[in-house]
């Protein structure tokens, strides 16, 4: 859990770098309805959580600076007795001071109502401008309100900043309380994969591959998904996205499984690709090692004051030179890494920024247009991965249908890297040495 201090130093770290005179207005996600009157479980909007720690919906947080009666005003639903029967503790309006450190708080209901005055002789807003079509229309109504007292000497704000950049700028670089986090999240995830690894074998099918996984998962506490689990059997997992996770795994074939949990809000997120039936086949073996190989260089590339594309720039590199001495490409590596032609074996990049979204937020590139540099506290995927599909009727039979990705979370650190999701095997022996026990 991050303790109800960290939230607050959040807020003012924000507020810090906003311009003077402002005001920053976040409002929690909706509700989303999954088919009638059944609700989705409740994911709070990763913003709002991060700095708040309010995690129920229909509320409004408003930072305003320099405000004598409160910095921090929440806009959150009135304690209900009924509802509290029906649906359970909710905090109301003193639970969202007394528990979540909110300098003062309103019923949503009259948000409408009190927003002129919180925006009035401000100068600016930061908010997230067309996320909300509600709250776009409210702060549109305050400032309307505002400018028909303008003769009565009250200013209305003339500038509307989106909030996204400065923001998501704080939440790339974890604090030692995320990554707490983030490293349960990884280690019960890793405890799913060997789960399922385990449990692997022909005639099974790919959900109770996926069954395995969240029963272990569950079974430790977290009880979401950090995104809808993969597990693509054979030729489905040269489907990048496959969630179908219907079909029956086959004597021969390889298992892709993309699987992590959350907690607490925070992500794990680990591919591991392995035989169904416990053993590699060679021409499985060489694209497996050959991925494997350009995973493991991309990681020893990864410190601080490196780019976020050099670990892309190196497993690119490894898997075009392997594609070539495998003979699936034909020519100079330089050249064909120049023209991409990897890029029909190997489509997508070799990471992405991981936190309290799966694809969490962060600038790849700093203000120059350069890749960013890496720096400590940033935690990213490393996912290179082979897929060729078995309609690629211009490679030898013998490398159809094989797909294989491999991805696990680093945080950078002060001097390298940390591996947070190492406890997963995938070097070939200790994969076929793991599925062999239960067998």
């Amino acid at each position: 859990m991050i303790a109800g201090n960290e939230f607050k130093q959040r807020r003012k770290r924000l507020t810090r770098r906003m311009k003077k005179n402002s005001v920053a207005i976040l409002p929690s996600a909706e509700v989303a309805v999954r088919n009638r009157d059944v609700e989705w479980p409740y994911r709070q909007h990763s913003d709002f959580h991060y700095l708040t720690g309010f995690d129920e919906p229909e509320a409004v947080a408003v930072l305003a600076p320099g405000r004598p009666e409160g910095e921090f005003i929440l806009f959150c639903r009135e304690f209900d007795a009924t509802k509290a029967i029906w649906t359970g503790k909710h905090a109301g309006l003193e639970g969202a001071v007394d528990n979540h450190g909110a300098d003062q708080a309103c019923p949503v209901g009259r948000l409408a109502e009190l927003l002129p005055g919180l925006l009035e002789n401000r100068e600016r807003v930061y908010y997230p401008v067309g996320a909300s079509a509600e709250l776009d229309g409210q702060i549109r109504h305050a400032i309307n309100e505002i400018r028909a007292k303008s003769r009565s000497g009250t200013q209305a704000p003339t500038e509307f900043i989106v909030i996204d950049k400065l923001l998501h700028e704080h939440r790339l670089f974890k604090s030692e309380a995320e990554l707490a986090l983030i490293r349960r999240a990884a280690e019960i995830s890793a405890q799913a994969h060997v789960r399922a690894m385990r449990f692997c074998r022909p005639g099974i099918h790919e959900y109770e591959i996926e069954a395995e996984f969240l029963h272990e998962i569950t079974r430790h506490g977290l009880r979401a998904q950090a995104y809808p689990a993969i597990v693509a059997g054979g030729n489905n997992a040269c489907v990048l996205h496959y969630t179908g996770n219907s079909d029956v795994l086959r004597d021969g074939d390889l298992l892709l499984i993309d699987a992590g949990a959350e907690c607490d809000s925070y992500a794990a997120d680990i591919t591991r690709t392995y035989p169904v039936n416990g053993h590699f086949s060679e021409p499985q073996r060489l694209l497996y090692e050959l991925v494997l190989a350009a995973q493991l260089a991309a990681i020893d590339t990864i410190k601080p004051g490196k780019r976020w594309n050099d670990p892309h720039d190196t497993a690119v590199k490894v898997l075009t030179k392997g594609l070539v001495e495998l003979g699936l490409l034909k020519g100079k590596v330089g050249k064909l890494i120049k023209d991409e032609a990897y890029k029909p074996y190997y489509m997508h990049r070799t990471g992405h920024w991981l936190g309290m979204d799966v694809h969490d937020v962060g600038e790849y590139r700093d203000d120059d247009g350069e890749w960013r540099k890496l720096e400590p506290g940033m935690v990213m995927t490393v996912e290179p991965g082979l897929y060729i599909d078995a309609a690629c009727d211009d490679v030898d039979p013998q490398w159809r249908g094989i797909g294989i990705r491999i991805e696990d979370d680093v945080v950078v650190t002060e001097s390298g890297c940390e591996i947070l999701t190492g406890a997963v095997p995938k070097a070939v022996a200790d994969i076929e040495a793991l599925m062999g026990e239960s067998r």
